[in-house]
């Protein structure tokens, strides 16, 4: 059995191979609510064999969405909403996971396709949070400097929306801590410029995002894993870089988690990202080697063969797919063929099998 479609364990939950859906935002909720396009997107990656299904970055909050169309775990009315589709994951033997998110200073803007930068208050924009009142871009808004109250606040919302996330049937969280939303926002010196014990050094500025993985684990059961996803460079110079990453890992694996998702930028509005065939692969094969903790590679990883050879060279414990699982949610299936594994088809497609 090629390595791709070996199982893995993380904590209590036990994956069937190595191939996640890595959390793409639809922009397709009415106030938080996941609906049929939810059901019939994430459907389709379970029937076509992804082990790993993770819901698009979810809001804890209405202020954590980056748009009016984002997802939702705020109330129970997106939690039963939720039930129907993890129902259905599980059901086809993957595992449903979800991103739990707040878009600090990235929050109240245009979905794709109906503007761009801020929505203003007088459209139904939102005041945003961040470490420090320094916007994205110059067309983003200004986010007010948050309190050590506002702090408090934001990390129970973390703690409720990951109750109600068991609840609604999920198996596995991933905090978002990457792409320079608001976990990021405090990590990156770039973005968090204060003088408190949440700025200045590097103990500091990560103490928010360890405290908000740390009282997580603390309301969910011992064996419910919690991975996590980081930026491991901000791609500027005086930024986050892959040396803090390593540090910031071991200091999450201490406080609970369980794997590292590890992607790149997203916290510099103009940041040069080299995108190429599995750019990041490197981020992922130095931390889980320095820091002892599973990894997750993402970016650019398109063919069956070069999922292998990340995961057979030891470079990464799992693949996230993105773009390549858009074009193609049976990826998976044409993979096992490609590396001659026998994998189980759903009954309605075995004829297709050969």
């Amino acid at each position: 059995m090629p390595h791709l479609f070996a199982p893995l364990k993380i904590r209590g939950v036990e994956l069937k191979n190595r191939i996640a859906l890595s959390p793409m935002c639809q922009y397709s909720c009415v106030d938080g609510v996941p609906g049929n396009w939810h059901l019939v997107h994430l459907g389709s990656r379970a029937i076509g064999g992804t082990g790993l299904i993770i819901m698009e970055a979810t809001a804890v909050s209405p202020e954590g969405r980056i748009t009016s169309d984002d997802c939702g775990i705020w109330n129970e009315v997106q939690v039963e909403a939720f039930k129907k589709i993890n129902s259905f994951i599980s059901s086809h033997n993957a595992v449903p996971g979800i991103q739990l998110a707040h878009a600090g200073r990235k929050a109240s803007t245009y979905a794709p396709g109906k503007g761009d930068g801020e929505v203003k208050p007088e459209n139904s924009g939102w005041q945003v949070l961040a470490p420090s009142a320094i916007p994205f871009s110059e067309n983003y808004p200004i986010p007010k400097e948050m309190t050590k109250g506002d702090i408090e606040t934001v990390t129970e919302q973390f703690c409720r929306a990951a109750q109600r996330s068991i609840d609604a049937g999920f198996q596995l969280i991933e905090l978002h801590m990457a792409h320079g939303y608001l976990l990021h926002e405090f990590y990156s010196p770039l973005s968090n410029k204060r003088t408190d014990e949440f700025g200045g050094s590097f103990e500091n500025r990560i103490r928010f995002p360890l405290e908000v993985l740390m009282k997580i684990r603390t309301v969910v059961p011992d064996l419910f894993p919690i991975i996590v996803r980081i930026s491991s460079t901000d791609w500027a110079e005086g930024g986050w870089d892959i040396e803090q990453s390593v540090r910031f890992a071991r200091k999450l694996k201490e406080a609970g988690a369980d794997l590292i998702d590890c992607s790149s930028g997203g916290n510099i509005s103009r940041a040069s990202i080299p995108a190429g065939p599995g750019y990041q692969v490197p981020f992922a094969e130095k931390i889980k080697h320095e820091s002892g903790i599973l990894t997750g590679a993402v970016g650019c990883i398109t063919s069956a063969e070069q999922a292998e050879l990340i995961v057979t060279s030891g470079q990464a414990d799992l693949v996230l797919l993105g773009r390549e699982l858009l074009r193609n949610p049976y990826w998976p299936l044409a993979a096992a063929r490609q590396l001659k594994a026998d994998i189980d088809w759903p009954r309605q497609y075995v004829r297709g099998k050969w």
